[in-house]
């Protein structure tokens, strides 16, 4: 057997191996054995990682600039990572989501789930926006981007080099178009009835939540003939969905003009202005003044951004997501419904669900907890990974 060419990293004794056998991606960098020369690898470069007796584990990348310095491509350490390793990780993807879905509009990779770690992809019909949030992926993009020129329909690549994720990998922000062309406008996306409007270039992250999807199903049906309030609404997620199921009527609230004119859009294109209104400001000043106003709405909604995107960030957060229900209870008529979301996978679902029901009670009301929703079905989670299981959203009857 040939030695490989890849560079070795070596587990640390006391670091435990079966981690990483029993599918965890994962590997930090005070659990190598670190020196000059692991130090000086490459960003994104491949190597081959063994346990601390030289047995082989795992086909890696790695990063020593990052907190994560090795993610798992592939247990077989003599896999070649190359363009047919990436088409059939990305057919493979694609297939589940045909499954399940009769369009494709849907998270066609979700990470380590989909076994590209770091690697978000959305699809928007012919259109892709990839989000490259580990180094390799960002080395490796003259391969993966004719990898998804190979998929059936996909005709145009773009690169969204923002976020969070990529700052803690050293990766500069950077967007563009890798293939094809944007289209002139925004892109109309139908789930649940309506019509959302998704801006891939200008907006939020790939310019659509697809991850609410079933959540907002679930919301449209407690919402017939009701009046709904849809806090955070970015491009009219719930508020949409809730006219779609019947709605009286549908207020979204959000501090951003553009998202809100992509949501009136959608409203038009979904034959559902008459029924429509937008509020524009900061949403726990828009909460007060709908109060002070003696505003009442049969289901509220509230789908804030992530309050603790991170472990050091959770009690604030939890305190955020407490104040949210507080706020919002008061605006719920009786008898009526208040959905609470939680994109913060340092928060969990317990401490989530506690915070929210704190809140309530503290704004005077008496919940009932009838429905916990997550991510759709193209947000597959790695059991071993909870950070893939970030999206919780409660529905309590006041």
């Amino acid at each position: 057997m040939m030695s490989s060419p890849l560079p070795v990293i070596r587990l640390k004794p006391k670091s435990k191996p079966q981690a990483i056998r029993h599918g965890f991606p994962w590997v930090f960098d005070n659990e190598i054995v670190t020196d000059r020369r692991t130090k000086g690898l490459t960003p994104g470069a491949l190597a081959i990682l063994e346990d601390a007796e030289r047995r082989p584990l795992a086909l890696v990348t790695v990063n020593p600039q990052s907190r994560i310095f090795a993610r798992v491509l592939d247990r077989d350490t003599d896999a070649q990572v190359d363009a047919d390793w990436l088409f059939a990780r990305l057919s493979r993807a694609a297939a589940m989501r045909d499954r399940i879905y009769d369009a494709p509009f849907y998270r066609l990779v979700h990470a380590e789930a989909d076994g590209l770690p770091g690697v978000i992809i959305d699809r928007f019909g012919d259109v892709v926006v990839l989000q490259p949030n580990a180094a390799w992926a960002d080395t490796h993009l003259e391969m993966l981007t004719p990898a998804l020129l190979r998929l059936e329909g996909v005709t145009t690549v773009y690169k969204n080099g923002s976020g969070r994720a990529r700052g803690l990998e050293g990766l500069n922000e950077e967007s563009t178009v890798l293939a094809g062309a944007l289209p002139d406008g925004p892109i109309p996306v139908v789930m649940n009835g309506a019509t959302y409007m998704a801006d891939i270039s200008g907006g939020q992250k790939t310019g659509l939540f697809f991850d609410q999807r079933p959540n907002h199903g679930f919301a449209a049906g407690l919402c017939r003939d009701a009046r709904v309030l849809d806090v955070f609404s970015h491009v009219g997620g719930f508020s949409l969905a809730a006219l779609a199921g019947g709605a009286a009527s549908a207020v979204a609230v959000d501090g951003s003009a553009p998202a809100l004119d992509l949501a009136e859009q959608g409203a038009a294109a979904s034959g559902f202005a008459d029924r429509f209104a937008t509020r524009k400001g900061d949403a726990f000043e828009v909460l007060q003044a709908l109060q002070d106003e003696g505003a009442e709405f049969d289901v509220v909604i509230c789908d804030p951004p992530a309050f603790a995107p991170s472990k050091p960030a959770l009690e604030k957060g939890l305190r955020a997501y407490e104040r949210v229900a507080r706020m919002a209870a008061p605006l719920v008529a009786e008898g009526g419904y208040l959905g609470l979301c939680s994109c913060s996978h340092a928060a969990d679902l317990t401490s989530f669900r506690n915070a929210s029901a704190r809140g309530i009670g503290r704004a005077g009301r008496r919940p009932q907890l009838i429905h916990t929703g997550f991510a759709g079905p193209d947000h597959p989670q790695l059991p071993q990974l909870a950070e893939s299981g970030y999206l919780k959203a409660l529905f309590f009857r006041l």
